[in-house]
């Protein structure tokens, strides 16, 4: 599959399977649509939540697809990692994903594709939850240089509600580093959630030998089964205007630190509009 375009027996199945479970666990809405350009390429910037996103990213795919439509192609930005195996690469490549690296970025956008992007990865997911209405893509302005050097917009996107999907206590580098297995896949920080802690002392509280309990107990924090959704919040999107390079950017602002500021805040705005 080219990059976009989701395959047409995957589309089946987000119509058939996927809407009716996010429809009945998280009750998705999204709003704004009218605002994406119908031509030319652009990039779509949301906020981050929840661990690693399951339930915010299978909800947009769900609602884009049945919604906006399948002939409107819309490429989202992934982990290169998953690229590398077979398995997670067929899938991927079946819903359009493309890595998320400059070079993919360049050839997508010059295939006149728009991609999704979420600025703050693995930094916002794992926000505490306390923090759920936040946004913050960590300082993060590789998405500027991409529209900038493109010449095309950046449409903004707030979504509201996932973060409480999985409900998150902390977050920090030296944890990634701890665990191991986050480092080992790339990952810069790692998380934990409150499924991860309560799991984390139900091991605890076993009656195994405890060298049996720590490396259990260590498997199951550097798992990404801590980050499923374990609570049916309700989650909502909605897109923005269009911010027009013209606008967004400005010559004295090299850095591109006024750039970040203006986006941060056009997608806290559609948070907490949403």
């Amino acid at each position: 599959m080219s990059a976009g375009r989701i395959s047409p027996r995957l589309e089946r199945v987000v119509r058939k399977r996927l809407l009716p479970v996010v429809r009945f666990l998280f009750r998705p809405r999204l709003e704004g649509a009218q605002h994406l350009p119908r031509d030319g390429p652009f990039l779509l910037v949301a906020n981050h939540s929840a661990g690693i996103g399951i339930a915010e990213i299978l909800s947009f795919i769900a609602l884009y697809v049945n919604d906006v439509g399948t002939d409107r192609p819309l490429a989202g930005f992934a982990h290169p990692i998953g690229f590398r195996f077979g398995v997670t690469r067929r899938l991927w490549e079946q819903v359009g994903l493309v890595p998320s690296t400059y070079e993919a970025a360049e050839t997508t956008l010059e295939a006149g594709v728009p991609i999704l992007v979420f600025p703050g990865g693995d930094h916002e997911t794992q926000r505490p939850i306390w923090q759920a209405r936040r946004v913050d893509f960590g300082g993060r302005r590789g998405f500027l240089r991409i529209a900038l050097e493109a010449g095309v917009p950046i449409v903004p996107m707030g979504i509201a509600g996932s973060h409480y999907t999985v409900p998150m206590l902390f977050r920090a580098r030296w944890l990634a580093w701890v665990l191991v297995l986050p480092r080992l896949m790339g990952i810069k920080r790692w998380g934990v959630s409150l499924l991860g802690l309560v799991g984390a002392i139900a091991i605890a509280s076993m009656s195994w030998a405890w060298p049996w309990r720590v490396g259990l107990a260590w498997l199951w924090l550097s798992s990404i089964l801590t980050y499923l959704p374990i609570f049916p919040a309700t989650i909502r999107f909605r897109i923005g205007t269009p911010l027009a390079p013209e606008v967004l950017f400005v010559p004295e602002d090299e850095s591109l630190r006024g750039a970040l500021a203006r986006t941060e805040a056009a997608v806290q705005e559609l948070v907490r509009a949403a």
